[in-house]
């Protein structure tokens, strides 16, 4: 399994340290059925074969933009011209080519350079046309010719954006607006772009209270055929006066109003201060409170909300409607799936058994323990899939974990990679983090304690912007020779 070190910052010295575990995996059962434990030996991974160094003649040629497709040829590019560009410049057209004068002509080439002026976004149609031509070779003695391929490629470049205008904003500045829309001039004139554009500031007006925004986008003006226009009815700024909570009688309002993202005036006398009305925030804290209930055992609670203007359509109630039904007692506990580890020994790791009050939060630490338990036996990639059965009988569920096992992993070896500065960096080092040992069945508490320690010893860099942050990686053995 690989674990990686990326940049560290020791002695005002900057490395990168990557540890690689090369895994083979050996799957057991011996051992396994009467209680969660075992460990055996592993073999050596033979070392990764040196990295062949291109020859410099690939080297140049790659550099100058074109693969090495052929060494020789019955034709030579004579020429390559451009019939089409008016805004586009040619200078740019001909970086993305790959045929060029002097080099020997495919075909396959030109069509490959069809495809990449298609993918710059500039032309409606790209086509081409060749012309044959022989001529002496220079410096022939012996009058020899040389076919000539004159390579002329034709475009029809796409209306561009003159210029964008946004009608009717006077909440929001014209700076604010184009850096949602996206459409600036100079880009092509895309009506799926404008779409686009025009959804992502209606949804940034909504995002900011203004929930009753609406946005036309239009091509063309009299005088100027190119240019895009936004015209904007704002609507007005929506806050939250009041947020109730109806039906609740397990949990208090109070608690209920914590759980929600959204908020009424701070304070209640602070009227303008996070309360913008976020309508797809309040719909999300419909279900915020639908799985809060769930998690607590009533598991058929619904929520509703209900939303009141006052005269002037600026500030809104928010009632949310609690329905929530029985609380759910388990009747039963069943383990599928295992294979490799006993029943019992699993059910001694859960807290949830029958007779108990259904709690989602339980659930989920059980699932942590089965997941962990067969984490230090070296199924590392064990999963669990946990399913509520209700039954006819009122206010019963029976809870059944689904176990996918997957193969027991053993560590074969473990290498320390590192890059930078490798002489301030030893082995040793970042071998004394991690207690995982060549020939161990992995232990998936000792991964994340590996982890843990690589990232608070301080010698390692964790900032994301400057390097990828230290990781420890699991590779199979066959993937870590290639």
């Amino acid at each position: 399994m690989p674990f990686r070190f990326y940049r560290c910052d020791f002695s005002k010295h900057r490395f990168l340290a990557v540890l690689v575990c090369c895994l083979a995996f050996a799957l057991s059962s011996t051992d396994l059925h009467a209680q969660m434990g075992g460990g055996m030996g592993g073999g050596q991974a033979q070392a990764p074969a040196a990295v062949t160094k291109p020859k410099f003649r690939d080297h140049i040629h790659n550099r100058d933009g074109m693969a090495l497709r052929r060494e020789e040829g019955d034709a030579i590019v004579g020429e390559v011209r451009l019939v089409g560009n008016q805004v586009i410049s040619s200078a740019d057209i001909l970086a993305e080519l790959q045929t060029r004068k002097g080099r020997f002509y495919s075909e396959e080439t030109v069509l490959s350079d069809v495809g990449r002026l298609n993918d710059m976004g500039s032309f409606d149609h790209v086509t081409f046309e060749t012309e044959e031509r022989i001529a002496a070779v220079p410096g022939s003695s012996t009058k020899q010719s040389q076919k000539i391929v004159l390579v002329t490629f034709y475009v029809r470049e796409r209306a561009m954006v003159s210029q964008v205008i946004y009608h009717g904003n006077y909440r929001m500045n014209d700076r604010e607006l184009a850096g949602r829309s996206g459409i600036t001039a100079g880009d092509p004139l895309s009506e799926f772009a404008i779409e686009t554009g025009k959804r992502r500031l209606i949804d940034y007006y909504h995002e900011e209270g203004f929930n009753q925004a609406s946005i036309t986008a239009s091509i063309g003006l009299p005088d100027d055929s190119n240019a895009v226009v936004f015209r904007i009815n704002e609507g007005p700024k929506e806050r939250i006066h009041d947020i109730r909570i109806e039906g609740a009688s397990i949990v208090s309002e109070s608690r209920l109003k914590k759980v929600i993202q959204s908020r009424g005036p701070m304070m209640g006398f602070m009227s303008y201060v996070g309360n913008v009305a976020d309508m797809q925030k309040i719909d999300a804290d419909v279900d915020v409170l639908a799985s809060y209930y769930h998690n607590l055992g009533f598991l058929t609670a619904t929520v509703g909300r209900r939303i009141e203007y006052d005269h002037t359509g600026t500030w809104m109630t928010i009632t949310f409607v609690v329905n929530e039904g029985p609380r759910f007692t388990i009747g039963d506990v069943q383990i599928v799936g295992n294979e490799f580890v006993t029943e019992e020994s699993l059910r001694r790791r859960l807290e949830l058994k029958a007779n108990d009050v259904f709690s989602g939060t339980t659930m989920r630490k059980d699932i942590g323990e089965i997941v962990y338990g067969y984490g230090e036996l070296g199924f590392i990639y064990a999963e669990v899939n946990p399913k509520t059965i209700m039954r006819d009988e009122n206010g019963i569920v029976d809870l059944v974990y689904e176990i996918t096992e997957g193969d027991r992993w053993k560590v074969n070896s473990i290498r320390v990679e590192i890059d930078g500065e490798p002489h301030l960096m030893r082995e040793t080092t970042m071998l004394n983090l991690i207690e995982i040992q060549e020939g161990d069945y992995i232990d998936r508490r000792d991964l994340e304690t590996g982890r843990n320690r690589i990232e608070r010893s301080q010698l390692l860099e964790t900032n994301p912007t400057i390097a990828a942050p230290p990781d420890i990686i699991v590779k199979p053995l066959e993937e870590s020779l290639r």
